[in-house]
C-alpha cells in the first residue's frame, strides 16, 4: 500500500503503523479489533496527523463504523473507497478474496450495492494467504495448490474482475496469473490512492511541499524483524517501538 501511495503522492509525510503483536487481524474478534484500532488510532492523534489510511480490509469492514467520528483527523477506509470506485465500473459481477473476517462482514458487498445493486457480488475467504506472504512461501507447492483451489470456486461464479482484498493478497499475483488473466485481478491500493489524493486536493489538504515526503515506521513488537521483513515490500531503513 505505501508504494502504491508513493507512486502517487511522493510529497506528503507519511507515519506508518504496524500492530506487528496482534496480527493477523483476518481471525480476531470485533471486539478486539476495535481495541486494537483505537489504540492504533490514540497514537496517530498523538502524532497531529491530517489524515489516517485504513490500509486494512480488515478494519474497515469491521470497525470503521464504529471509530469513524471519534477522532480530529479525516479517515480513509479501504473498502468503503474501493466499493464506490468498483460500482462505478458498471460490472455485472465482481469476486473478492479476502480474510474471513472481511467476508463474514459482507463489507465489500453491502458497500458496492449500496451505490449500483445490480453487481453481483462473490466473496470467498482465504485465510492461508497472509501466512504464504509472510513467510515468503508465495512460491511454495502449499500455496500454489491453496491458490488453485480457491480460485476454481472463484471462477465457477464467472466474476468479470477479482478483487484481492487484503493488503498481503496482491503479492500472489504472479502464482493467481499461472491459473487466470492477470487482468482479472484488481489491487484494491491502485484505485484507493488516485481516490484519496483526490480527496486531499478536493478539501486542499495536499502537503505544498515540492520535496520528497519523509517516511516514519513504528510497530507495535519486533522492530528489528519488521525491517527485515519489510525490506522484501519497501525500502525501511528504521522503525520504532510503541508500547
Amino acid at each position: 500500500m505505501l508504494s502504491a501511495f508513493r507512486k502517487v503522492l511522493p510529497n506528503e509525510d507519511c507515519i506508518f503503523f504496524g500492530d506487528t503483536k496482534n496480527m493477523p487481524y483476518g481471525e480476531k474478534t470485533k471486539e478486539q479489533l476495535i481495541s486494537y484500532s483505537e489504540k492504533a488510532f490514540e497514537f496517530f492523534e498523538k502524532m497531529d496527523v491530517k489524515a489516517v489510511i485504513m490500509a486494512c480490509n480488515t478494519t474497515s469492514a469491521v470497525v470503521y463504523e464504529e471509530l469513524k467520528d471519534k477522532y480530529n483527523f479525516k479517515l480513509y477506509p479501504l473498502i468503503q473507497s474501493v466499493a464506490k470506485i468498483l460500482s462505478g465500473m458498471k460490472l455485472k459481477s465482481v469476486g473478492v478474496f479476502a480474510t474471513s473476517a472481511t467476508v463474514n462482514s459482507k463489507a465489500y458487498s453491502k458497500n458496492i450495492n449500496k451505490y449500483n445493486p445490480s453487481t453481483k457480488v462473490i466473496e470467498i475467504d482465504c485465510p492461508q494467504w497472509v501466512k504464504f506472504v509472510e513467510n515468503d512461501m508465495v512460491n511454495s507447492i502449499e500455496a500454489r495448490v491453496s491458490v488453485e483451489k480457491h480460485l476454481e470456486k472463484m471462477l465457477s461464479f464467472s466474476p468479470e474482475k477479482i478483487v484481492l482484498g487484503c493488503t498481503h493478497y496482491p503479492f500472489l499475483t504472479e502464482v493467481l496469473s499461472m491459473y487466470a488473466d492477470e487482468d482479472m485481478f484488481i489491487n484494491p491500493a491502485d484505485i484507493y490512492v488516485d481516490f484519496i489524493k483526490d480527496d486531499l486536493k478536493k478539501h486542499n489538504m495536499l502537503n505544498p511541499s515540492e520535496k520528497n515526503g519523509i517516511d516514519k515506521f513504528y510497530v507495535s513488537s519486533e522492530p528489528d524483524k519488521f525491517i527485515a521483513a519489510g525490506k522484501r515490500f519497501y525500502d525501511v531503513k528504521d522503525c520504532k517501538l510503541v508500547s
